[in-house]
């Protein structure tokens, strides 16, 4: 399985790709810089480039950071522009899409939900092993942990999924609760 990983940004989107056979290897890795442009031009230049990454190394997957609430408004809202060119692009070639939070990532990659750059850095390089150069910029090394959160996440489930048949043939086949809709309409008119 072959994840691009994306770490979307205002001026600078980092991509990192992964494949995964029999072990991990390193496929490529970069940033995407949309220049001194501005607006839908900006947006522009991140979906184009982004399609020509997807075109040229074939993803199976693409794995996305999930935006985090900023205190500035205004960057938050370029933030979110740019996940939705991702979006875009993923949608466009057919690949299927999943979204990590920033903890997600740092805690599959380091073991710990607030590690620091440094430590993502080296628990990348340690991951995948040769090939990973180290002059990797943050954004493009941040998008590789993306790519990797998403491969152990996956084979974390393919080994529980292949657990559960057993599992799941001894549950019952209904719901044991019976769920009954809430009327809030014939709850107010019940109160005196």
């Amino acid at each position: 399985m072959r994840v691009l990983g994306v770490d979307p940004g205002n001026a600078v989107t980092g991509f990192g790709i992964v494949d995964r056979g029999r072990g991990l290897t390193y496929v490529a890795a970069g940033t995407i810089r949309a220049g001194t442009t501005r607006g839908p031009a900006r947006l522009a230049a991140i979906y184009e480039n982004l399609l020509k990454v997807i075109d040229v190394h074939a993803p199976d997957a693409i794995s996305l950071e999930r935006s985090f609430v900023a205190v500035n408004i205004q960057s938050a809202f370029k933030l979110g522009e740019a996940r939705a060119m991702v979006m875009l692009a993923a949608a466009h070639r057919e690949l299927e899409l999943f979204e990590y939070t920033p903890t997600d990532v740092k805690l599959s990659i380091a073991g710990y939900g607030r590690a620091d750059k440094r430590q993502v850095k080296e628990m990348v390089h340690r991951a995948i092993g040769a090939g990973v150069p180290d002059d990797l910029a943050e954004d493009a090394t941040d998008a590789l942990a993306i790519s990797l959160c998403h491969l152990f996440r996956a084979k974390m489930s393919g080994q529980i999924s292949r657990q559960l048949p057993s599992v799941r043939k001894a549950l019952p086949t209904r719901s044991i609760l019976k769920v009954e809709p809430v009327r809030l309409a014939s709850r107010l008119r019940a109160k005196p």
